[in-house]
C-alpha cells in the first residue's frame, strides 16, 4: 500500500444512540495498527457547541484533553487508548466549530458576496477538516459521525462524506454502519427491521454502507444475517456481529474473529497478507477477565450519577488493575452527600483506596475536603486529580497547618486565606492572567519523593485543564508542616504534585494523569495507588492537630 494514499473509513450509527461506534472505530484502528499500518481517528459531533468544554458532564460525559490543549469528546480517549497514539485538535470537529468558521469567513468577506449555504460552504468546511487530519498521510483515517442517522443536525456531515467518496477517488473510501438488533424475550427473536430502516435512511441520502456491524446481546443466527444482507444490499460476509462483552478491550479480538479488518481491506483493494500482532493485547484482556485479586477503590466526585463523567479515571484504574492482576471494584461516592464528616467516614469505611477527581464550581467541595481528611487521617491510599489536589491543599491547610479558614478564591472570592488562587491574585507574582491552563506542560520531579519513584524519571509532561493554582504565599508554611511539593513547573513557580511521605500513599496532581493512561502502559500514579491499596501492612501516621 502506498504511504502517499490515505484510505478513509467512515463510521455511522443507526437505530439508537450510544451503540459504541467509538469503540468499533477504535477497535478497527487497533486491528489495523496490529498489521503495521499508521492510523488516525477523527470524531465529528453534530451539536452546535464549539467544543464540549462548556458542557455539563451530566449532559455529555467527560471532557477529554489532548496534548495540544483541545477540549474534546470522550471518544478521543478511547481512540488514544486503543491505537496508542496521541491525537489533537484536528481530531475532534463539532458542528459549532464548522459553522463558526464559515460565519467568521463570511463576516470577513472571504466569500466575495456569494450566498453562503449548507452546500457547498458547510460541507466544504467539513471536508477540509478531513484533509487537515490526514495531512501527515496516515495509511488510514477512521472518521466517526456522531449521533444517529436521521438526526437533522447530522445531515450536513453525511452529505459531506457522501461527496468525499467521490472526491477521494474510487477504492479510497468505505462506509461502516453500526446498528442495533434488539432482542425480544417474549418471542426469543433478534429483530432486523430497525436496522433495515436505518440503512434505508442512509441510502436515501446517497450512502450505501459497505459493512454492517450489528450490536446484539445474542449471537446472530445465519437466517438473520442472510435477511440483513438481502434487505440492506450488504454482502453476507460483511454483516459483522458485535455482541456484548465483559470488557471493551475484548472488542478488537472479537471483531478480528469476525474478520472486520479483512473485510475493510478487501473493499479498499489492499492485500491482507500480514498476520496481526495482537499477543500483548490478548495478554491484557486475559488479565482483565481473569484477575488474581480484587480491591475496592472509591471515586468520590460530584458527577457520580453518570459514570461517563469520569470514564478516563475508571479506565486508568482498570489499566493499573490489569497490570497488577487485580479486579478493580469501583464504589461511587457523591461528594454532595459528604458535607457531614460522618457520611465521608461511612463512604470510605470499606474501601482500600480513594480517588478524588477534577471538576469546577463550589458544589460538593466540602464533601471532597471531608473525604480527603478521612483518607489522610486513616491512612487510606489517596490520589487527587486537579480539583482533588486543590481540595487536599485546603484540607491540609485547615487541619494540619492550622489555617482554619483556608479556602480557594474560586469558592470564596473574599477568603482571608486563599491557599488556592489565580496567579494574578497572588502577591509578588507576575500576572499571567486567569486563563485556563490547557494541554501538556512540563513538570520537574523532586528527588527522594514518591512521584520520582513512581515515574522513575526527572521530567514528565502531563495534561492540564484548570485555572487555579496553589498559592505560593502559603507554600513555606504548608511545607513546614510536612506537605511535600514533589512536582514543580520548570521555573518552580507552579505546584504540580503534592504528597505526604509519612502516609501509605497520599499523592495529588494538578494535572490529569488519567488522560495519558493506556492499557499497554498504565499510568504510574494510578498504578501506585492500586499497589498501595493491595498492601495491607502500613503504620498509620497521625498528622492531624
Amino acid at each position: 500500500m502506498s504511504k502517499k494514499t490515505t484510505k478513509y473509513i467512515f463510521v455511522t450509527g443507526g437505530v439508537v444512540s450510544s451503540l459504541g461506534k467509538g469503540i468499533v472505530g477504535a477497535s478497527l484502528g487497533r486491528l489495523l495498527r496490529a498489521r503495521g499500518y499508521s492510523v488516525t481517528i477523527q470524531k465529528f459531533d453534530p451539536y452546535i457547541n464549539v467544543d464540549p468544554g462548556t458542557m455539563s458532564p451530566f449532559q455529555h460525559g467527560e471532557v477529554f484533553v489532548t496534548d495540544d490543549g483541545a477540549e474534546t469528546d470522550l471518544d478521543l480517549g478511547h481512540y488514544e487508548r486503543f491505537i496508542n497514539t496521541n491525537l489533537g485538535k484536528v481530531n475532534n470537529v463539532t458542528a459549532g466549530s464548522v459553522y463558526l468558521n464559515v460565519i467568521t469567513r463570511e463576516r470577513r468577506g472571504d466569500y466575495l458576496g456569494r450566498t453562503v449555504q449548507t452546500i457547498p460552504h458547510i460541507t466544504d468546511e467539513i471536508k477540509s477538516r478531513l484533509k487537515e487530519a490526514a495531512k501527515d498521510k496516515p495509511d488510514f483515517l477512521i472518521a466517526e459521525i456522531g449521533g444517529t442517522v436521521g438526526d437533522i443536525e447530522g445531515l450536513p456531515f453525511l452529505e459531506a462524506i457522501r461527496q468525499f467518496k467521490i472526491d477521494a477517488g474510487y477504492g479510497n473510501v468505505i462506509f461502516i454502519h453500526v446498528t442495533l438488533l434488539p432482542y425480544l424475550s417474549a418471542s426469543g427473536e433478534l429483530k432486523t427491521k430497525p436496522s433495515q430502516h436505518s440503512v434505508n435512511t442512509l441510502r436515501s441520502i446517497g450512502i450505501q454502507p459497505d459493512i454492517l456491524v450489528c450490536r446484539s446481546s445474542k449471537p446472530i443466527p445465519k437466517t438473520e444475517r442472510d435477511k440483513l444482507a438481502l434487505f440492506t444490499n450488504v454482502p453476507k460476509e460483511a454483516v459483522i456481529e458485535s455482541k456484548d462483552l465483559q470488557t471493551i478491550y475484548e472488542v478488537p479480538l472479537a471483531l478480528e474473529k469476525q474478520r472486520l479488518a479483512q473485510e475493510v481491506m478487501k473493499r479498499l483493494n489492499i492485500e491482507d497478507n500480514t498476520e496481526p500482532d495482537l499477543e500483548h493485547w490478548k495478554e491484557i484482556v486475559a488479565k482483565v477477565k481473569n484477575p488474581e485479586n480484587s480491591v475496592k477503590i472509591a471515586i468520590a466526585g460530584k458527577y457520580t450519577k453518570l459514570s461517563d463523567a469520569y470514564i478516563s479515571v475508571v479506565e486508568s484504574l482498570r489499566h493499573a488493575g490489569a497490570a497488577l492482576g487485580t479486579k478493580i471494584e469501583i464504589k461511587w461516592i457523591s461528594s454532595d452527600e459528604c458535607a457531614d464528616f460522618k457520611k465521608a467516614e461511612e463512604g470510605l469505611s470499606e474501601v482500600k483506596g480513594v480517588v478524588v477527581p477534577g471538576g469546577f464550581g463550589i458544589r460538593g467541595i466540602e464533601g471532597k475536603i471531608n473525604i480527603v481528611r478521612y483518607a489522610r487521617e486513616n491512612n487510606i491510599p489517596f490520589l487527587g486529580l486537579c480539583l482533588g489536589l486543590q481540595c487536599a491543599v485546603i484540607e491540609f491547610a485547615r487541619n494540619v497547618a492550622g489555617i482554619k479558614d483556608a479556602n480557594s478564591s474560586e469558592f470564596e472570592p473574599d477568603s482571608a486565606h486563599p491557599v488556592v488562587a489565580l496567579m494574578s491574585e497572588q502577591e509578588n507574582i507576575e500576572d499571567i492572567g486567569g486563563t485556563m491552563r490547557l494541554g501538556s506542560y512540563e513538570c520537574h520531579l523532586q528527588p527522594n519523593t514518591i512521584a520520582k519513584k513512581q515515574y522513575n524519571t526527572d521530567v514528565i509532561y502531563e495534561r492540564h485543564r484548570h485555572r487555579y493554582e496553589v498559592n505560593n504565599n502559603y507554600r513555606e508554611k504548608l511545607q513546614q508542616r510536612g506537605l511535600v511539593l514533589s512536582g514543580l513547573s520548570p521555573d518552580h513557580r507552579l505546584v504540580e504534585i503534592i504528597e505526604l511521605p509519612a502516609h501509605k500513599y497520599f499523592v495529588a496532581s494538578q494535572f490529569h494523569p488519567e488522560f495519558k493512561s493506556r492499557p499497554e502502559n498504565p499510568h504510574p500514579l494510578f498504578k501506585g495507588l492500586v499497589e498501595a491499596a493491595l498492601n495491607p501492612s502500613c503504620k498509620v501516621t497521625e498528622l492531624a492537630l
